[in-house]
Formats: C-alpha cells, structure tokens, sequence
C-alpha cells in the first residue's frame, strides 16, 4: 500500500501511534503507514474512511528546541475490556484491518466519526492537541462516558478516522514547523492521568528511536471517548496497564529523550500484524522487569496468540517455554538484553517477531515457517552467519547494525529469504540489488548461512566454491581432491546432469577407484528443507513439470574402498520451462540380430516441455558398403528379421514428435551384421492318402538363410520290431506299394543351408497305410478305328484282378469325357476286354467304361477312355477366321469363322494370350470350347487370339488356324464392386477389408479409418491408412467405418467407397500382446521389461519375478518393475509373468517370458588390502572380488626395499629389482622379508578362467621381524661319545643365543650340567644310562632375548656297545667233525674299554639251511646254543652258520655276527660196534650187528669168515654177500 506525502498547505492527518510494536518513523523515512478496518458483519455497517495523505517529517538542525508531547486522559473501563475478547479487528502484517469489528467498536466508530465531521477551527502556531485512541491490548477501552477535554481542534481532521480496539495505550502528540509548546487538556476523570503519564514514558523512553536535534511533528489518529464510568480492573494489578502507567507519572522526566543528546531521539515506524483481543490468547508484560521465562505468574497458555516481552531484563537463552505456545502469532522482544535467539524453538504460527534494541550479534534461530516480519534494528548484528529458514518473510529490518556497513546487504538478504522478501529496512526492494542478486551461483544462501564472506558476483563462483572446499576437504577420500561440483540449468523434461568430479592427487595413489553415489533433492528455496526425489539417484535427473520454478539438490556420497565418506553437494537455479522441442537423447536396439528374430528399438526422449507423443519410427537396410535403403512397411519400434536382412546392417531412425506436432531432430542408430539362422525346418508334414498306390509327399517349412541340398529319409515300420528301416533317401515324394499296406511310414527332413550346414532333422510318422480299392491305371483303347474292326481296352489293375474286371462299350460323338450321360452303350457289361466295331459306331468315338474288380466281386471307381479319333475320316478346313468387339477390359470379343468340309462336328475353339505378336501365347483354359469371351484383368496389355480347329461331325480334325488381334488390351477404370469390414467390434482385435477391386492392376490404393460417435459425429483416425487396423482404448464405444480410394498401378483413381459402421467398438479382455525384456542378461545388470497393454484402461498391472533353478522349482525375486541381477542369478534364466490388469479390477490371462542364462560379470577386483606383516605370521589379504563365481586368481608376491606408489608400484611386474616371493594367495613372510615392503598383485579370475585387470596392494609398513623364538629343538647323537643340538630359529636375525645342556635320571630329575654351552657335547661316564637335554635361548641380533627352549629328552645315554670284528669257525664241515666259533675283538681302544668293563655275555644260536646247498634260508638248530657244535649225519649237504651276539651291563645286545660253513661233506665210510648174535648150534642162525658212520649208507659188502677152534685163520664162507642195510640178515 503506498502512502503519498503531505503537502505543506495540507492539513496534518492523525493517524495512530501503536507504541508496542509501532515506533515513529526515523527522518530518512518519509512514509508512514495507516491501518484500513473492514466493515463489522455482526452490527450496522460502521463507515470508516482512511487518510488520504501522510505528514512529511521536519527537522530543523538550528532551532535545537525540544518538542514536548501532550496526552488526552481518558478513563479505562474493565467492563469494555473484557468485552473486547469476542471480536477485535485483526491486523495482516502490512497493517490492513483483516477481521471484523465487534458491536463495540461499531458504536466507537460512529462517535468518531460524528467528531470527525466538525469543522476544524482556525489554526494557530500553538495547535491545539489531538487526541487519538491507539490499539489496546489486553488493558483496557475508553470509556463510552468519558467526554472530550479538548477544544474544538479535535474536529480539525478532514475525514472520519477508524477506531483501533486491540490499543495497548493512549497517545497524543502534536507537531508543528517550529519548536512549539505543546499544551495537555486534563480529563475530569481522574484513572486517565496515570494512563496519560504511563503514555509519556512509552513514548519518551522505551520506544525504538533515533538521535536528533530537532523538533519532530508526530501524528496521532482521533477516536472518541465514551461516557461509561472510570474504572479500573482489579486484575491488572499483577502487569496491567494501569499498575505500568502509575509507575511513571513524571512526564517532564522523559521529555530530555527529545532532545539530540536524548538516548532515543528518533523512532522506527514497523508494518503493523494481525492483532487479537482477549484474556485467553493475549498476554501483556512490557516493562514489568521480566528476567526469566520460568519467573513464577508467568502463564504461557498454549493458546496464546499475542506475547509482549518488551523492555524488560531478559536477556535470554531460556526460551524453551515458548515451545509450548503453539498458536503464538506475535512476540515482542524490543527493549531487552538478549544476546542470542539460538533457544527459540520453531513456531508454528508466528508471524510477527521483534528483537529490536537489543545485543543480538547475528539472527541465528529455529526456522520459523509463518514468519512475515522479523524487525531486528538497533542490535550488534555484524554477521549473516546462521540466518534462519524464514519461507514466507516479507519485511526485514536490520537499521542501525553494523552489518549495514556491509556492502550489497541488501543482495545477500534477497538470496536469503527468497522472492518472498517484499522491502528491506522499510524500503521496497531495489531493482539494482535484485538484478545483482541474479548474478550470484544458486549455491550462495548456503555460503551465507555459513559464514562466507560476502563478496563481489563476479568473484563469488571461485570464492564460495572454496568456501565450500575447505568445509569439505578434511573429509574427502584419502588421496583424492575434489576439482567441480555444479549442476547444468535445468529446464522442464530435459537431461539435467551433474558435475561431480574428484580427482587424484599426484603424489598419492589408491588401490581402487573411487565410487559416486547420487541422491537428488527437491526444495523450494535455497535454504528450504529439501525433500529426496525418489529414484532419484544417478548423475543425471529429468525435471518434471510439478519441478519447474523449484530448486534441484544433488548430493554426492563418495565411496573408496567400501567406505562411504560424508557427502558433498551442489544446488541449481530454478527449473526452467522447456522449449516444447523434443530431442532424442539415447537411442538403443535390442534383441538378436538373427535372422526371424524380432528387434526392437527404443528411444529415451526429452519431451522439453512439449507433451510427449508418439514418434515416427523407421528401419532401413544398408547392405555391404553401400547406402542405407528404406524397408517397405517397417515403420514401427518392432521389426522382425528376414533372409533379406542377412549380411546386412540395420538402422534404426527415430524422429521424436509432439502431440502438439512439434518435432525433434530424427536420430539413427547402426546395428552389426544379420546373421543367417542356423538350418531348422518346422511343420513337416506328409501330404497325401495313405492308400496303396497313392503318391505322398513330405513338405515342410524351411527357415535359416537359403536353403541348400536338404535330404529326404523315407522309412518303413518293421511290425515285428516295430523299428523304422530307411526306404529310400534323396526325394520327398514316395509312392505307396504293396510292401507298405498295414505299416506305418516314417519321413525325416534334414535342412541344410546354402553353404552346407546341416541343421536339426525332423520327422514325422504316417498313419497306417491301407489296402487301395481296386483300381485300374493307363487304359487304352488299342486297334484300328475302322468299321468290323476288332479293338481291345488294355489297363493295369491294381486292388484287384484283370479276370475280374468287366469292361462295357459305348459310342460318342465327342473325343473329350462330359460324363456317361452322353455315351451311348453298345454292349453290357462283359469280362471280355475285346469288341468289334458296329456300323452304327462309324463317325462315332468308341469309348469303353473298364470296372475293376477283385475275385470276390468288390468294385472299384470305372474309367472310361475314348478313342483318340472316329471310326471314319474327312480332313475338315476353314475358309476365313475373324475376331470383333472391344478391346477393353471387360468387354467381349467374338470369333468368326467359315467352315467347309462336310457337316461340322465339335470343333475345338481356343482362346490365346500373347506378351508380344510373335509368340507362341499361353491357353485361356475359361474360355475353352467357347466363340465369346469377355475381357479378364489378366489380359490387360496383351494381345489376343483365336485358334479353331476344324472338326468334322464324324470326328475327322482338320488343319488349326489362327486370329490375332487387332491390338493390345486396355484396362477398365478403377472401381470397387464391394467394401466391407471384417472382424469383431472388440478392442485389441485386426479389422481387416474385404473388397472387389475391378479396373487394371491395381496399385497402392488409399484407405482412411473414421471414428463415428453415438451422436453421429465422426472424425478420422490419425495414422490409420492401411488396410487392417486394431481398435484401440480411444475407440471404445464408437463405431468404425473405413473409405477406400482405388487405385490402378498406372496412379487412375477412381471413386471413393465408404464402407458401412461396425461397432460400437467394446472393450476387450485385459491382455499382454507383447512381453520383452530390457536390460542386459549380467550379473550387476538392471534388469526391466516392456509390456505391450491392450483391453480398456489399464489398472494396476502385476509383474513378478522368478529365478529358475535347474530343478524346475521357481523362486519368486521381486515384484518392483526392475530386478537387479545379482550372484545368485548367474548361471540361471529368469521368468517374468505380467498379469494384465483392466482398472475396473478384471484379470487377463498372464504371460511370462524366460530370458536366456545369466550370464556373469567380467571379474573385477574391487579391493584389496595387504594388513600388517610380521615374520612367520601368515598373511591373509582382504580382497573384494565381483564378476560371477570367483575362480583361481594368479597371484604373486613381491619384496621391495622402498614403499612404492602410483605407476611404479602398478608396473611392478616388470621391474627387475624387486623379487617375486611367492604366489599363492596367502604368504608367510620370511627372514629375507623383514625391514622390506610386501607388494601382492593379483588377477581376478573368474570360474571359467577369464582373467581381470590386474589389482595392486602394498603393505603400509615394512614386515616386522617375530620375537627371537626357536622351535624344533633337539638333541643330535654325532656317535657314540658326542652329541650336537639344533634348533629352528626365527624372529629377525640371530644373534649371539646361549646353549646349555641338562642331564634326566632315571627317576625325571633334570640336572643342568656345568660348563657345558657349546652346541656340541662330549657325554661322561656320568651321564650313561640318563638321557640329555638341550637347552636354546634364542638372542636376535639387536640383543633381543627369547624364552628359553628345551629339546626332548635324547635317548639314554650308553656306552658304545661291544662289537665283534669278526667270526670264525675253527674244525671242518665234515660229518661227525666238531665246529667252534671264536669271534675277533676290535682293537679299539673304546672295544677294548667296553669289552673290559661293560661286557655282560656272548651268545651263540647254530642254524642249518632249509635246502641242501641252499644258503639262503637258514633254520636254527634247537638247544644248539653253545660256542661248539658237532656235526651229524642229519648234516650232510646241508650249509651251518652261526650267530654271535654280544650283551653289556646295561641290557643291550650287538648287531649279530655270523659265521657260515660249505656244505657239510659225509665222513668216511665206518662201521662201529659190530656185533654177531646167535647160538652156537649148527642148526642156528647167526647175524650180525653194527653202526654205520659215513654218509648215507651204500652197498656195503659183508663176507661171513669161520675159523676153526684154536686156529687163528679165518677162512671164507661162500655165499652171496648182503646190501645195504641188510645188517640183519643172518646165516647158517
């Protein structure tokens, strides 16, 4: 509202002084603000006019006079006060009276205005004093009884003056050019003099004013009092008016506020806000000495809409109460000592705050979303920093601040509040500072708030980018800077992309590669809360239409190594509307490029604004290096490959178009090469009866490039085996044989390509071939055609016998079969297959009707053959020949011909068609036989003849002649017969045409679609020009009609048909036409679909999906409209089932599609991380690979002496200094690895052996060396006397360990054993028969001392057994010969001692060999176990040995000795002991007796000798002499 000036010859309008929240304007102001009231709805209208003009502020600098202010008293009444609560003027933030008046105020008003009217009176230097009856707060009302104490001045204003009821106190002050007196009427009731004094303080202390040296005219608004009685309310005892006006009645003591050394000497008029009356929503505490928000009394009611704190000694925080104030819509702060508004809770409803004259040094608070005015002048406010979120701000004052010596502030308090902001320190806004405000990156609020230091605009893009770096950088990845963060100007439906880039510091590498993750925001302002858009959440978003004039946030969430790192953001200008252009942005062809394959284009495009609609899509052929040709009819995204397309390249064109018809730039897209399908042939089929003697073919459809030489297979059932044998191979047709009847045949076609590839054969099985009818084939007629001529039909039956079958002649006058009705039979039935010729068949055709017949009497189908010529013969002739009638389509010609030569029989009439003149003309088979015929379609632009040939009535044919025509044939104009529509009324179904085209070839007739209302309006259907149409959901409920324009090739048209109504059009069932998968088939991949949709409107559509295991068991993935391809999905099909949905709740048939297998992802390695080493500990990386299932990877291990980085380190495999340790996963570090840096590089393989890009590691430290431990201690015997110790050390590299040796008994006492701290030690005769052991303290070379390591315990210590040198066996191995063994003592001198002092006993065991001379396998002799042995009998040819061992003292026995003998020989021959037994009687026997030594007993020979008595001789007893073992024979 703007409020013009007041002329010097004007006047002064009074206008009201609101003291609590309303403070006289400063001198640099010129225009003040005067409330308009609306009229009351519950009383008579109360006419309230509005000043027209407003004073211009004086000041005269010289004068220095003091300006005194004089109050009217009037009376407080507690009557009207509480009467005020139910309906008080409310005030909007500009100072507008929005509310109604109560009935109260209705009455004010009229008196008011009856004051108003009076003539003023003559003016004076001293004007007299005005009164004016500001908005009272919860106080008080004038009373209606008080009556004006003022002269007739107060009828001095011009107009009626509106009366405010919601006053917080009176006022009344004068102004004139010059230092004037001002003169105060007192009131005859007495309570208006503490109110008039309580006035005079407000206005001369504890209002917002400035310093000035001169008088002020001050304007003041009138209302009239009112008669009621003066009395106060008890209950303002505790902070009301009255108790605040007592406390200060001096009026003279605050006049020196006036004058320029006053502490408040100019005062800050600001925008008045809705105000409301009444106990329950106001409460009233100026200057009651408020420290506290807790201070005891203090009710903050939730209902409370109005709070003034004014001029108190808060001086803050505590103002958590206030949270409960809910409803709170004006809160006044001025006056008090506040330092800081970060404790102000949000308010829902406020609308109104002052913070004016207080200690504020910034505005940092809760966001407040209903704030209008926000008055903070005359603080310590030097900063912006933590300037609220104030959505619907209107009036910002920050006057006497030193943030005013900030240049441009008014600039950055635009970019602050937003376009809300209407004036700035009681000033509209200034072009220059919004134009400047533009200037600034969308970014700039934020800055502020934060503290950037505000700067120039042409500065401000690199100052708050820094700004925000430094803010950022302690948080980036390691190794990584960020170098942009900005976001394109975003308009309407068009690619709005971010530009987030961080790179790579050079002096540091990083074993990954850094990761952006995108959310984006939407908000209203700068400072709003942003609200995250769903899905949205890549690097480029498309704004909608909803978005334009709205601010877009993105936030960018780094993520290195698994880790996610706080994120950074940028913020656009405000959405702009799009330019309704459409372009297309991606452009994208999916499906196989296999022949039969159906491809599909797809393209993204940013509609800009336009609304979005059905583009012009178009395929072209571009064969090997030559143009891109257009392919006929293929102008839809769906396009289904044919051998055409083979070895050629696609393109697809997409020319986005508007619906508003605007269209974009048309945008292609190459493919590969159309590969040839491999060979396959589907619906293989036999063709024919499977009757004996049929021919039966083998067909199918062939499909895969050009088909080459494919073989035929044609086999027989077996009936027994029920097997298939092969027939014959190489043909499709196979004619049907007796063999076949009652079997099945089997057919297999094998497709093979052009090039020669075989594909998958197919076969089909027959049925059962039956036995064919009798049947008779190839009859003829043989003889001479002549009168009593004999002739014979001859033909071969099949299905029957020949002498069977009957034959029965007949005569006819034509040589062509017309049925038996004109044949006239000659003879019956008859089995004999001769006839002779009557003389009634002469100039007849013999014809004979041949029936076959099998034994039993079946028939079968006659034939009739007809002689080939009469029985008589004439050469027949023509004498002319002639063709009249129109030559143009449709008409009819007629042949004319003489002929001669006896009585004309049938002569044949043909009809020819000729290309050109010359040729030989194809036979018109219509016409044949006939003189006329009428012009066809397929005549046009031929000639026409008409051959005759002659035929006399008894048969005889005479020589053809032939007529040309005089000219090619025309074509008729175009014309359509018949048009009509066929099909149901049903949507989603082909409308076909059915016409009858009549004129010429016809050429590319044109056809139009109409749309008919059920009120008869119609209209045409765009896009509907072929000749077949699928109603659509906008066709429901019309009717269709189609019109047909027809065209002859030659471009004639003729007439246009319409075709009658079909309809009404209804909706069909909800049906998926077409289901397709988008995305690629990989793991990581997302995965879409693209459904076609036909059957009313369409609902809530379901699609879910499924991962098919190999066992057949669906497991159900998701139901979302995406699927994300993980892991678990590679190696396996996923099913998608889309069930249509209509919107009326009604289910269609579901239809799923299977995509092909999963495939995985190309391995990756996405992490790896080498933890610290130390010496012998086993290292296990942390590795993060990705790529389908992880197979072996290669890994290899390098040692380097300084820590790498950067290049070096990725090309560490080529570097010849650094030593590769190992190449398994997981690595040990050794000794060679401490104080060195370990780098492992590995490759991520994946399962089927594809390798990735090698990943690079090293550890951040050198490998630790372990703490000197020693492991695998043990004693060592070198021989018999000495002993060595060993051990594993480990833990860096040993230095100077300590060894000692101990020594166990018997019953586990370990004694150390003194001196002994060598390696090696030599044992005593006190450690036999103990055991020993050896102590290792392991000391690393930097001094370092391990834990003490004792072995186990050595064996028991012995002495060095006694050995035997050698055995000897002293006698021979002869029979009855005694052997002893003597064994030779080492000369040793240690033998010597152990065979003197520990030897115990020698033990001797004798053994004999199994097998004679068989020294190999020795068994022992029992008992035999002395040093001697005797050798017997038993003995012979057997080998002896004997063992030797030696036992000590302490249980230990030698390694055996042994000692072996040759076979042992027989002795000599002997006899011992030999003995004659017997009587001495002659008639006794004698034997003899004796023991035979020697071997094995032979032939010994015994001669029997008798001597006489007393003779010594002996003398031989004949006889024969006794054998072997014949020791007991006897003799007489």
């Amino acid at each position: 509202m703007e409020y013009p000036e007041v002329q010097p010859s004007e006047d002064p309008v009074i206008k009201p002084l609101n003291l609590d929240h309303q403070f006289a304007e400063s001198p640099a102001e010129s225009d003040s603000k005067v409330a308009k009231p609306r009229k009351s709805s519950e009383e008579a209208e109360t006419k309230v006019s509005t000043p027209a003009n407003s004073t211009r502020k004086r000041s005269d600098a010289r004068n220095g006079s003091e300006s005194s202010s004089g109050f009217s008293r009037s009376t407080v009444s507690s009557s009207l006060r509480s009467s005020n609560s139910a309906a008080v003027p409310r005030r909007n933030s500009t100072g507008g009276v929005s509310e109604k008046s109560s009935a109260s105020s209705s009455r004010l008003q009229n008196n008011a205005s009856s004051i108003a009217g009076k003539k003023p009176t003559t003016p004076s230097a001293t004007e007299s004093v005005r009164r004016s009856l500001p908005e009272l707060r919860r106080s008080s009302l004038p009373s209606p009884a008080t009556k004006p104490t003022s002269r007739a001045n107060l009828s001095e204003t011009k107009k009626s003056v509106p009366v405010s009821l919601a006053g917080r106190s009176l006022s009344t002050s004068t102004a004139s050019d010059t230092s004037l007196q001002k003169t105060v009427r007192k009131s005859s009731v007495k309570p208006s003099l503490s109110a008039s004094s309580s006035l005079k303080k407000i206005t001369s202390s504890s209002l917002d004013s400035t310093a000035s040296s001169t008088s002020r005219k001050t304007i003041s608004k009138v209302s009239s009092p009112t008669t009621r009685s003066p009395t106060v309310s008890s209950g303002l005892r505790a902070g009301s008016l009255s108790t605040s006006l007592n406390r200060s009645s001096n009026l003279s003591g605050r006049n020196k506020a006036a004058t320029p050394e006053g502490r408040d000497s100019r005062f800050i008029v600001l925008p008045q806000v809705e105000t409301k009356a009444g106990d329950d929503v106001r409460l009233d505490l100026r200057g009651h000495r408020v420290r506290s928000l807790n201070a005891s009394g203090l009710n903050l009611s939730p209902n409370l809409e109005v709070l003034d704190l004014s001029f108190n000694d808060f001086k803050g925080p505590g103002f958590e109460p206030l949270a409960n104030c809910k409803a709170l819509q004006q809160l006044y702060l001025a006056g008090n000592q506040i330092t800081s508004l970060a404790s102000l809770p949000e308010l829902p409803n406020l609308e109104f705050l002052s913070v004016a004259q207080n200690k504020l040094k910034s505005l940092s608070m809760a966001s407040q979303p209903r704030l209008q005015v926000l008055a903070a002048s005359k603080n310590r406010i030097s900063t912006l920093k933590g300037f609220p979120y104030l959505p619907v701000l209107e009036h910002l004052r920050v006057e006497e601040n030193p943030i005013l010596k900030m240049s441009h502030l008014e600039a950055a308090s635009i970019l602050l509040v937003g376009p809300t902001l209407k004036k700035f320190n009681d000033r509209d806004l200034s072009q220059d500072e919004l134009a400047l405000a533009k200037r600034y990156p969308a970014h700039t609020a934020l800055c502020i708030r934060d503290g950037w230091e505000f700067s120039r605009p042409d500065h401000a893009a690199d100052s708050t980018f820094r700004f925000l770096f430094e803010q950022w950088k302690d948080h980036f990845p390691p190794g990584y800077l960020l170098k942009e963060a900005s976001i394109d100007k975003p308009f309407e439906e068009d690619a709005c992309r971010c530009h987030i880039v961080f790179v790579q510091e050079s002096t540091l590498t990083t074993d990954s590669d850094i990761i952006l993750k995108y959310q984006w925001f939407l908000g209203e302002k700068t400072l709003s809360n942003f609200t995250a858009i769903p899905d949205a959440n890549g690097e480029v978003y498309w704004p909608k239409h909803e978005d334009i004039n709205k601010i877009l946030k993105v936030e960018c969430t780094p993520v290195l190594g698994g880790t996610e790192y706080p994120p950074i953001f940028s913020i656009s200008s405000p959405v702009a509307r799009g330019n309704g252009i459409p372009k297309v942005i991606k452009l994208e062809v999916h499906g196989e490029l296999v022949e039969g394959n159906i491809i599909k284009g797809q393209a993204k495009v940013a509609w800009c604004g336009g609304t979005p609609g059905k583009g012009v899509p178009s395929w072209l052929r571009r064969k090997w290096n030559s143009s891109p040709v257009v392919i006929a009819e293929a102008e839809d995204e769906e396009y289904q490959l044919t051998i055409d397309d083979i070895d050629s390249s696609l393109v697809f064109m997409y020319t986005p178009v508007t619906e508003e018809g605007a269209k974009g730039e048309p945008q292609y897209k190459y493919t590969d090469f159309v590969k040839a399908a491999p060979p396959s042939v589907n619906n293989v089929r036999i063709i024919g009866d499977a009757v004996e003697g049929n021919v039966i073919k083998g067909v199918g459809n062939y499909f895969g490039g050009r088909e080459g030489p494919s073989k035929f297979e044609w086999l027989r059932e077996n009936k027994e085996t029920g097997d298939f044998l092969i027939v014959t191979t190489g043909t499709s047709e196979y004619t049907l044989t007796r063999e076949d009847v009652g079997r099945r045949l089997a057919f297999i076609y094998i497709p093979i390509n052009f090039e020669g590839q075989e594909g998958e054969s197919v076969s089909i099985v027959s049925g059962t071939v039956r036995q064919a009818p009798p049947k008779v084939t190839n009859v003829k007629i043989i003889g001479d055609l002549r009168e009593n001529s004999k002739i014979t039909v001859t033909g071969t039956v099949m299905g029957g016998t020949e002498g069977s079958s009957r034959v029965q002649w007949f005569k006819t006058n034509s040589s062509v079969f017309n049925g038996e009705n004109e044949l006239e039979a000659m003879s019956t039935s008859k089995v004999a297959k001769a006839f002779r010729i009557p003389l009634g068949a002469v100039g007849y055709y013999i014809a004979a009707k041949y029936t076959p017949m099998t034994p039993d009497g079946e028939s079968g189908e006659p034939v009739y053959v007809i002689s080939e010529r009469a029985v008589e013969t004439l050469p027949p002739s023509l004498n002319f020949l002639s063709i009249t009638g129109d030559y143009g389509e449709g008409g009819i010609l007629i042949a004319s011909y003489g002929y001669i030569g006896g009585h004309e029989g049938k002569s044949i009439y043909n009809w020819y068609l000729h290309e050109v003149e010359n040729d030989t003309g194809t036979l018109i088979h219509e016409v044949r036989g006939l003189l006329q015929y009428r012009i066809t379609k397929d005549a046009i632009g031929k000639f026409i003849s008409f051959q005759c040939i002659p035929m006399r009535d008894d048969g005889i044919v005479g020589e053809p002649r032939t007529c040309l025509g005089q000219e090619r044939i025309r074509p008729g104009s175009p014309r359509l017969l018949a048009l009509q529509i066929v099909g149901n009324a049903v949507e989603g179904t082909i409308l076909s045409v059915e016409k009858k085209y009549w004129g010429g070839e016809e050429g590319d007739s044109v056809f139009r679609w109409f749309r008919t209302s059920s009120d008869g309006s119609q209209c045409e259907i765009d896009g509907a020009n072929g000749s077949s149409y699928i109603p659509s959901i906008d066709d429901i409920g019309f009717f269709i009609s189609i019109s047909c324009e027809p065209v002859r090739n030659d471009w004639a048209r003729g007439p246009i048909v319409l075709s009658e109504q079909i309809g009404p059009i209804v909706a069909g069932p909800p049906t998926c036409q077409s289901l397709e998968f988008l995305g690629s088939m990989m793991e990581g991949q997302r995965l879409s679909f693209i459904a076609s949709y036909i059957g009313g409107e369409r609902g809530d559509c379901l699609h879910e999906w499924f991962r098919l295991r190999t066992n057949g068991i669906k497991e159900k993935r998701s139901s979302d409209e995406f699927l994300d391809l993980t892991l678990d999905d590679v190696g396996r099909n996923i099913e998608l089932v889309y069930t249509p949905i209509r919107k009326d709740g009604v289910k269609g048939n579901p239809r799923s599609i299977i995509s092909d297998e999963i495939s995985p992802a190309d391995p990756v390695g996405l992490d790896l991380v080498i933890p610290d080493c130390h010496q012998n500990l086993e290292i296990v990386p942390q590795k993060t690979y990705f790529g389908g299932q992880e197979g072996v990877g290669e890994y290899k291990w390098y040692r380097t002496e300084t820590k790498l980085n950067g290049s070096v380190l990725a090309d560490i495999s080529s570097s010849s200094e650094d030593v590769i340790c190992g190449q398994t996963f997981m690595y040990t570090p050794s000794l060679e690895d401490v104080g060195a840096y370990l780098v492992l590089r590995w490759i991520p393989t994946r399962e089927d052996g594809k390798s990735g890009k090698p990943l690079v590691a090293i550890s951040n430290s050198p490998v630790i060396p372990a703490p000197p431990v020693v492991s695998s201690v043990y004693v060592k015997k070198l021989d018999s006397g000495m002993y060595t110790g060993e051990g594993e050390y480990s833990g860096g590299y040993e230095g100077s360990s300590l060894f000692s040796w101990y020594r166990e008994t018997n019953d586990g006492t370990i004694i150390l054993i003194t001196g002994a701290n060598a390696k090696t030690y030599e044992v005593t005769d006190a450690d036999y028969n103990s055991r020993l052991l050896f102590g290792y303290t392991p000391v690393r070379s930097d001094s370092v001392v391990g834990e003490l390591r004792l072995s186990e315990p050595s064996e028991i210590v012995f002495p060095e057994l006694p050995m035997v040198e050698m055995l000897t066996l002293t006698g021979k191995a002869i029979e009855g010969d005694v052997l002893t063994a003597v064994e030779a003592i080492p000369k040793t001198e240690t033998q010597q001692f152990v065979w003197s002092k520990y030897k115990k006993d020698v033990c001797y065991q004798w053994f004999f060999s199994s097998d004679t001379g068989d020294r190999t396998s020795f068994e022992p002799l029992p008992s035999q176990q002395s040093r001697s042995f005797k050798v017997c009998f038993e003995d012979i040819g057997r080998c002896l040995k004997c063992e030797c061992i030696v036992t000590d003292m302490f249980g230990r026995s030698s390694e055996p000795v042994y000692a072996e003998t040759a076979p042992v020989l027989p002795g000599f021959p002997r006899i011992d002991r030999l003995e004659i037994e017997g009587r001495g009687f002659h008639t006794n026997l004698y034997a003899v007796r004796g023991t035979y030594f020697g071997g094995k007993e032979g032939k010994s020979k015994i001669q029997w000798l008798r001597s006489m008595v007393g003779s010594p001789d002996l003398i031989s007893i004949p006889g024969p002499g006794l054998g072997e073992g014949d020791w007991h024979s006897s003799a007489a």
